[in-house]
């Protein structure tokens, strides 16, 4: 398996901040584009972080062959 790049981002902002998420996007050495979902979790400390875990978890599972 060759190595992979994982694009990922986190910010913490006070809850009710948030007005809108949009998809950020890349730009490909080949010169396509590709989109990254963004995610929103709220709660605690602690929900946060299982929810995160959760969501990692999951994301792993699209891709068994890693």
């Amino acid at each position: 398996m060759a190595n992979l790049t994982l694009v990922y981002g986190l910010r913490l902002l006070p809850e009710g901040e948030v007005k809108q998420v949009h998809d950020a996007t890349l730009e490909l050495v080949n010169g396509n584009e590709a989109h990254v979902t963004m995610h929103v979790l709220e709660g605690s400390r602690e929900q946060i972080e299982a929810q995160l875990k959760q969501s990692l978890d999951a994301f792993f599972d699209f891709y068994p062959e890693i």
